[in-house]
């Protein structure tokens, strides 16, 4: 079974060596929304794929991340990478072109990174990332599934290949999340408490 999960951000940007001139020479921004399709084999405790309101914390921070930001790729020019972080408090360095594409990508990679190393408490088996589908217009978006996420040629992406300003870091509920991440330490999902027992849910 699958659910979907919308967020919305704005963001600016130049996607360099598009096709589009406006596009890869003119800063232009977006009103993006984000699709984060989760999939599982079996339902948990709560008779849900994975409850929504977990999707609230270190999910929605990172994607949160890019809203109102200033996203610039990091073979850009030095001298456009100055002014982005010199003029916006709210900046990320990409390791990749900031196209709908890499944004499906992007938010893919950090979904599923953060839900393999969160711990769940409710009965959640087995919890994926499914796809995410990235909507730049009202007529366009892109969507990425995990194949395309591995693909190399495509541009690898790695944790410590983005790089946070400082401001959108400090709004994180847990600031330290990178370091979480970078370091396995994970994250514990809280305690479900169970008005219904158990083990009656299983029964025949």
């Amino acid at each position: 079974m699958r659910i979907r999960k919308l967020f919305k951000f704005e963001n600016a940007h130049i996607v360099r060596n598009c096709s589009s001139d406006r596009c890869s020479r003119s800063l232009h921004g977006h009103s993006y929304q984000i699709e984060l399709i989760l999939e599982a084999s079996r339902l948990d405790h709560g008779q849900m794929v994975y409850d929504f309101g977990l999707l609230k914390g270190t999910i929605k921070d990172l994607i949160d991340s890019f809203d109102h930001s200033v996203c610039f790729w990091d073979a850009d020019d030095p001298e456009y990478i100055a002014a982005c972080k010199k003029f916006s408090a709210r900046w990320i360095s990409l390791p990749v072109s900031p196209s709908a594409e890499q944004f499906a990508r992007m938010i893919f990679f950090w979904s599923d990174e953060i839900l393999k190393q969160t711990a769940t408490q409710n009965g959640e088996a087995d919890v994926s990332v499914y796809s995410v589908i990235a909507h730049e217009t009202a007529t366009g978006y892109a969507q990425c599934f995990k194949q395309d996420v591995e693909n190399p040629q495509m541009g690898e992406l790695t944790q410590s290949g983005f790089d946070f300003s400082e401001q959108i870091k400090s709004e994180w509920g847990m600031p330290d999340m990178l370091d979480k991440l970078a370091t396995k330490q994970g994250f514990t999902n809280p305690q479900a408490a169970h008005q219904v027992p158990v083990e009656r849910q299983d029964r025949d």
